[in-house]
């Protein structure tokens, strides 16, 4: 038997027509963060202490944000996005998941941060850009 994951259309169009039981009884859960990276590097084949590295995360901090111990903030889920390497669709997701809100590029420090992750760069030539911007760098 499987189980209807309801989008988010079909959520609000069943609030709109009253039926609140129903949504909120509904499977409309994330999956747990830690769950979550760690099928990532399950998927992509990366070791979790490499994901970690890259992604310019204290080891202990990043092995529990992987264990589940922590939940990221804004800034630690954006590193990780830069750690593995993820494209603008997947760091959204990453974001939406550790229940941070999206990257927007309204706000100058997110469309740097944006401009890295669409052009591929790594951790460290954000984190300069930020810099010559005057900007806060991720995890300060």
């Amino acid at each position: 038997m499987s189980e209807h994951v309801w989008s988010t259309n079909d959520l609000l169009r069943q609030l709109r027509d009253g039926a609140l039981n129903e949504v909120l009884q509904s499977e409309t859960s994330l999956p747990p963060f830690s769950d979550y990276i760690a099928q990532i590097c399950f998927v992509r084949g990366e070791p979790r202490e490499y994901v970690i590295r890259r992604a310019g995360i204290e080891r202990s901090y990043g092995y529990q944000l992987f264990n589940g111990t922590r939940k990221p903030s804004r800034d630690k889920a954006i590193q990780l996005a830069f750690g593995f390497g993820l494209d603008l669709k997947q760091t959204q997701n990453l974001l939406k998941v550790s229940q941070q809100s999206p990257l927007n590029p309204r706000i100058k420090r997110d469309a740097a941060v944006l401009y890295g992750i669409i052009h591929g760069l790594n951790l460290d030539e954000i984190q300069e850009i930020l810099k010559s911007f005057g900007m806060t760098t991720l995890g300060e």
